[in-house]
């Protein structure tokens, strides 16, 4: 945790600097701080609720916070390289920590299971994405991305198959990681299967590292050829929203459903990517941001509710919360009106914008079926809330204690929740200020 609190502060003096270095393969400039500051804040809080639940099923081992840490490292080498083998070493430094992070429960055959099929359908993804660079490295002989633009520019008078062909699977490479349509198949077992911090981390942080890569890589090296990917993207959004929020609805394991609220929510961040330009990647940040506080808020509460060797992630075990636990389900019924796009919380302001920003570039249709979206989604979230306060408990449900760590993630969370809702106007200046630098 001092190892965090030490990195967010030499980030902070990073602020409004830009250049880059290491044979202009790192960038430093604003867009990837305000990442970097994402993910230390992701990985701050999981550390926080992790020790409690560690001691809880035995698994307290140093190396889990090492492979946290690791994972950290990859993510900050995804926001800032300026180069498409560093990209790809931050990928992979984040991914295989958590190949390993998801089997943490040895135990447990979910957790075995989780691990395998993230690392084997991983491994499958950074195929397409090798491929992908080594077809752009072929078109313009570099993969820096400044010298990839130029070279773009240089062939502008024709088609070049070889670009298009490593735009799109960097696109498929990238999807994977972000968890769209229709590469999201791993997601759900994932997130079942893997410990429960683990989850709220996978679903925050690694996202996020994705849409940062992905968002500079498109927005700066393949700005000159959007109109040939921003029709697939288009679909990729419609699919990946409608997908996950439909998928959610039939789900009676909480885990399951915002593993498909999860696919749903990345759909919302590719509209931002569809609108592109400095509004649609800046409301991009926003969203990633309040994401990552109701996402784990919600986790947590889940964590909380689980027992030695017993994680109680079926819809039934929330019966009686209310009763059982009041401020729990207090505080999980904001994380869900968030996360279903409710009023006064960042959910809701962070689809404001995102919806926004497409209107402006007259994405209209696709602001539409965003908002349809949005309705679907409300009744699985709003049946959380239900069962948690309109059915009475079960029999044998007891009180639940709150560990510190606990306590104090589910209080940044929920200050963080209604702080983007009620004043975004801070955070969202702030998320404008640092998009300038890819443009």
């Amino acid at each position: 945790m001092i190892a965090i609190v030490l990195a967010f502060l030499a980030t902070l003096r990073l602020w409004d600097l830009q250049e880059t270095t290491f044979s202009q393969m790192f960038l430093v400039d604003n867009y990837a701080s305000f990442f970097k500051f994402i993910f230390l804040a992701g990985s701050f809080l999981i550390v926080c609720v992790s020790m409690n639940y560690l001691k809880r099923e035995e698994i307290l081992h140093g190396e889990y916070f090492s492979l946290i840490l690791f994972s950290t490292l990859g993510m900050m080498l995804l926001a800032s390289g300026f180069d498409l083998v560093v990209i790809f070493l931050g990928l992979e430094i984040m991914s295989i920590s958590l190949y390993v992070l998801a089997g943490f429960r040895r135990s447990d055959p979910k957790s075995n299971e989780a691990s395998l099929k993230y690392f084997l359908m991983g491994a499958f993804a950074t195929g397409f994405l090798l491929y992908g660079i080594v077809m752009i490295y072929g078109a313009v002989g570099s993969t820096n991305l400044e010298q990839i633009i130029k070279g773009i520019a240089f062939r502008e008078a024709g088609p070049n198959l070889m670009i298009w062909a490593g735009a799109g699977l960097l696109l498929v490479g990238f999807g994977f990681k972000i968890a769209s349509v229709p590469f999201h198949m791993w997601v759900p077992d994932v997130y079942q299967g893997a410990p429960t911090p683990i989850t709220a981390f996978i679903s925050a942080g690694p996202k996020a590292a994705g849409f940062a890569a992905l968002l500079r890589v498109f927005l700066f090296c393949f700005v000159t050829i959007k109109v040939d990917w921003t029709m697939i993207v288009w679909i990729m959004a419609v699919l990946t929203m409608t997908v996950g929020n439909i998928i959610a609805i039939v789900q009676s394991d909480i885990k399951r459903m915002l593993a498909y609220s999860s696919i749903a929510h990345a759909g919302y961040v590719l509209v931002a990517l569809v609108a592109g330009g400095e509004t649609g990647v800046s409301s991009a940040l926003f969203y990633l941001l309040a994401y990552t506080f109701m996402n784990v808020g919600a986790f947590t509460v889940v964590i909380l509710l689980g027992r030695k060797g017993e994680e109680n992630t079926g819809l039934d075990d929330y019966s009686g919360l209310g009763t059982r636990s009041p401020l729990l389900a207090i505080l999980m019924t904001v994380f869900m009106f968030s996360l279903a796009g409710f009023p006064p919380t960042a959910g809701f302001m962070s689809k404001f914008y995102v919806f926004s920003a497409a209107v402006k570039s007259g994405f209209v249709g696709l602001v539409i079926i965003g908002v349809l979206n949005s309705l679907v989604s409300v009744y699985y979230y709003l049946r959380v809330v239900v069962i948690m306060f309109m059915h009475p408990p079960q029999p044998e449900a007891q009180r639940l204690p709150v560990a510190f760590g606990a306590a104090l993630v589910l209080l940044i969370s929920i200050w963080g929740v209604l702080q983007m809702g009620i004043f975004p106007d801070s955070l969202l200046k702030i998320a404008q200020a640092s998009v300038s630098s890819i443009f």
